[in-house]
């Protein structure tokens, strides 16, 4: 009986330490996955802040909140099972997908940088997309929704080049991994944006402290300093936002044109790159980055710029047609 149950302890211990091998190597996976990423979550962390500004502070922590929830079901209700049955039954649509979801990051960022320069036609331009918001909880309603829809593109194109990334092996690792990516990544960017958007009440409690001490001191005088530093930080990671949003759509349309294009596009990127390295070997590999980047965000500000026009005026109108013969739905007046 006790060599029985010594075998079974034996067996159970085996089995332990395969189950905890694989789970290093679904953490392991899920890590290096996610660094594959590291550019779109960067993007993503810029962007999300620019959707709280303008808000109550009470309001802040929540809006910040339920896109975090959004997020956290776009990744693991919709993408994963998603990526995993395209990847399965269809993985010629992957990029086409791709292409059409950083076209609409190119129109998002370009109708942002459209409002800055010009406020008042930008104005007139979204007022032709949808309903003005009436009321302070409609208008919030609309930010959580915009910024929702913008984190499904960059999600998406996070959990593409996450399954991409990943050794060929069972659909449950990958779907494990996958998830694992999704969920860090979501705590990661909006825990870095939660403490963002509410440094400044930081640095108003240091600035309230009333001690004596110089501890206390330093902390006032670093409030202070947070204090009136944030809206110009804020400002700044904005317009870093829109300029990945931008950036990083183009780039995705011009991996799609690499792939679907004639072979000269990826030649003559590869080789501007190319150049700038070897013209300057001790900052090769940052200018050869860098020479991609400029030409996905130049693309990427052409594309918006067609798109804008063509959803203003074919895509917004035909929308309101189709809303307004649905049936249930009232036409717009």
């Amino acid at each position: 009986m006790s060599i029985g149950l010594i075998a079974l302890l034996d067996d159970i211990a085996a089995i332990a330490k395969v189950a905890a091998a694989s789970l290093d190597d679904v953490a392991s996976q899920a890590a290096k996955a996610g660094a594959k990423a590291a550019g779109v979550v960067i993007d993503d962390t810029a962007v999300t802040p620019g959707y709280v500004i303008g808000f109550a502070a009470q309001r802040e922590l929540p809006i910040v909140g339920k896109i975090a929830a959004g997020s956290l079901r776009n990744k693991l209700l919709i993408l994963l099972p998603a990526a995993l049955a395209l990847s399965y039954f269809m993985p010629w649509i992957i990029t086409p997908l791709l292409m059409f979801g950083g076209a609409y990051l190119c129109y998002e960022g370009v109708e942002k940088v459209y409002e800055a320069i010009v406020p008042h036609h930008a104005q007139a331009h979204e007022a032709k997309l949808e309903t003005v918001a009436l009321n302070a909880r409609s208008l919030e309603d609309e930010k959580v929704a915009s910024a929702i829809k913008t984190d499904f593109i960059l999600s998406a194109e996070i959990m593409a080049i996450s399954l991409a990334a990943l050794p060929v092996s069972n659909v449950w690792t990958q779907a494990l991994v996958l998830a694992l990516v999704g969920i860090g990544i979501t705590v990661a960017v909006y825990g870095v944006v939660a403490l963002i958007v509410k440094a400044d009440d930081v640095g108003i409690a240091l600035v309230k402290n009333p001690s004596a001490s110089g501890l206390a001191g330093i902390g006032r005088a670093f409030g202070r300093a947070l204090v009136r530093g944030m809206p110009f930080f804020l400002t700044l990671l904005s317009a870093v936002g829109t300029a990945a949003m931008i950036w990083v759509g183009g780039g995705i349309v011009l991996h799609g044109l690499e792939v679907y294009g004639p072979p000269a596009i990826g030649h003559a990127v590869e080789g501007a790159a190319e150049a700038a390295a070897h013209a300057f070997p001790s900052v090769g590999g940052v200018l050869k980055w860098a020479v991609v980047a400029a030409i996905s965000g130049a693309l990427g500000l052409l594309i918006g710029a067609v798109l804008l026009p063509v959803v203003e005026f074919v895509l917004a109108p035909a929308w309101k047609l189709v809303k307004g013969v649905l049936p249930g739905r009232k036409q717009d007046v």
